[in-house]
């Protein structure tokens, strides 16, 4: 799926990356644990999350996500974006809750992906 696509359906507002849009995901991830992501498939994911801090970047550049969106009408810190910014990674902000985006981004034609054991 296109990251603008994601950002269509989610309604959601591009904090940085506007020049990555046409960027493809292949599956997504919600999750507030970034243990939790760490076991998750490097599979050009976009990560949805309500957690606000730097570790969050750093998790998505760690594992190979392309795009970081922030559900329930989350804003994170300017260092954060910034950190994204520097790491290539498109994020953007949106109100919808996470069960709600993902359900949106799913009935769409994003998986979740195979789940690595």
């Amino acid at each position: 799926m296109q990251i603008q696509t994601i950002a269509d359906l989610l309604d959601a507002k591009i904090l940085c990356g506007n020049d990555r849009l046409d960027g493809t995901v292949n599956s997504a991830c919600g999750c507030d644990m970034m243990s939790d992501v760490l076991a998750f498939v490097k599979d050009q994911a976009v990560l949805l999350t309500g957690l606000c801090n730097p570790q969050v970047v750093r998790t998505a550049e760690m594992m190979d996500m392309r795009c970081i969106v922030f559900v329930r009408g989350k804003t994170p810190p300017t260092e954060v974006v910034r950190l994204a910014e520097d790491a290539g990674i498109v994020v953007m902000a949106t109100n919808e809750r996470m069960y709600v985006a993902c359900g949106k981004l799913y009935a769409n034609g994003l998986t979740g992906g195979d789940v690595v054991s």
